[in-house]
């Protein structure tokens, strides 16, 4: 909703009313451009925004997004859906009945309707659902109930009608909405690593690491969809330290909690800490290398937005060994450079050597991000990965 309120302040369309599937507007055709835009809501177009374009290769047109504006015809439609609540995918569930927000009642309502308000908002899965009783002299007097759903809905407007009755006769409906987009890893050029932030009160923060362990990271990467944690880092700041405000210290997970917000902490904004203790996560589906061959080919590393290229000086045939086990692409790799690099690219790294004890990567010893000596040649990293059966098991482990 926050990119959506993006678009349709630029288009000078009044405010975003409702994001929808492609079954709103059908889909679309050619390239898929961009897969996240990370707004923060008070941008005056879109291309200010941040691009995540980690998952465009899992993208199709059946995953098209539509947007619904404030000044379109199509927001006096029923069906529109609402949560009003302090976060973006928890509150008192709201639909457009007659060119009227109504208030809906717990009255019949289950598990199933919950799943589609939730997949219609963009808001992930449901965490639970609850009755509370509420006068808002705002709103009308009238509330619906007797939604039916099937559960495959796309959205509200095609479950079962419903019908109106006092709002004073019963508990209203509210909803909390497992969402990855109220918590976010930045700092690592993915989105399945990185510093730690939520967002709060309209504004992203950062979380405290006292107390923070891998029962904790687990949540967070289980939130987000991007497997279980592989390490828990006990660096502080190891993405860098965040700005703006500390919204959690002291969190408490028991590990199998399903979102961030099942565990237990001080409370919002309660803290001891300053941003050199932001904590960091690092997930198994993180990944921010590719050999542009698949297993074999240039060595590429995404940062800041882009894929870029990496310089060969100094790397040798154990970092590449460990590039192909990172890619599953073999236990061993040979070493070469090449000159068919893509001189568009910026070169990202150089001076890459990893150590016996390095796992992963972002853990070997590098020069600093956009700072080489390769800016005049173009000799660049490139790896052949194999599997030697006479050669010792190099694999890695991480234990969980």
């Amino acid at each position: 909703m926050r990119a959506a309120s993006v678009l349709c302040r630029q288009l000078n369309c009044g405010i975003a009313v409702s994001v929808v599937r492609s079954d709103w507007f059908g889909e679309g055709s050619d390239e898929v451009w961009a897969d996240v835009f990370d707004c923060d809501g008070n941008e005056t177009k879109l291309s200010e925004c941040s691009i995540s374009s980690w998952s465009r290769a899992e993208c199709s047109h059946s995953r098209d997004v539509g947007v619904i504006c404030s000044d379109s015809s199509l927001a006096l439609h029923d069906g529109l859906v609402r949560l009003s609540g302090e976060r973006q995918c928890e509150g008192k569930v709201e639909v457009f009945i007659h060119q009227v927000w109504r208030r809906v009642l717990l009255d019949s309502w289950s598990l199933t309707e919950s799943s589609v308000v939730c997949r219609q908002l963009g808001c992930g899965s449901v965490l639970n659902f609850f009755g509370s009783s509420s006068s808002s002299p705002e709103h009308s007097h009238e509330c619906v109930t007797g939604f039916q759903c099937s559960g495959s809905e796309a959205h509200l407007g095609n479950c079962s009608s419903p019908q109106t009755l006092n709002c004073s006769s019963t508990q209203q409906l509210s909803i909390t909405c497992i969402s990855r987009g109220s918590i976010r890893l930045v700092g690592s050029g993915g989105d399945c690593a990185g510093r730690l932030e939520v967002f709060h009160s309209g504004s992203w923060g950062t979380v405290c690491d006292d107390s923070w362990d891998i029962k904790d990271a687990h949540v967070v990467c289980r939130q987000l969809r991007c497997g279980v944690a592989l390490s828990n880092q006990q660096v502080p700041a190891w993405f860098g330290p965040g700005s703006g405000p500390i919204w959690l210290d002291e969190v408490e997970c028991k590990g199998n909690e399903t979102s961030l917000w099942s565990c237990s902490s001080p409370g919002w904004g309660k803290h001891d800490c300053q941003h050199k203790e932001d904590v960091g996560v690092v997930c198994s589906e993180f990944k921010e290398i590719r050999l542009n061959e698949g297993c074999e080919g240039n060595v590429e590393v995404f940062y800041n937005g882009s894929w870029g290229n990496v310089c060969w000086n100094q790397m040798d045939v154990d970092t590449a060994s460990l590039i192909c086990q990172e890619l599953n692409c073999g236990r061993s790799g040979v070493l070469s450079s090449s000159t068919a690099r893509v001189k568009s690219a910026p070169n990202w790294l150089d001076k890459v050597k990893c150590r016996p004890h390095d796992s992963y990567l972002w853990q070997c010893p590098s020069s600093l991000w956009g700072q080489n000596d390769c800016d005049n040649k173009d000799e660049v990293a490139k790896i052949t990965c194999s599997e030697d059966e006479n050669q010792e098991s190099l694999s890695r482990l991480t234990c969980f």
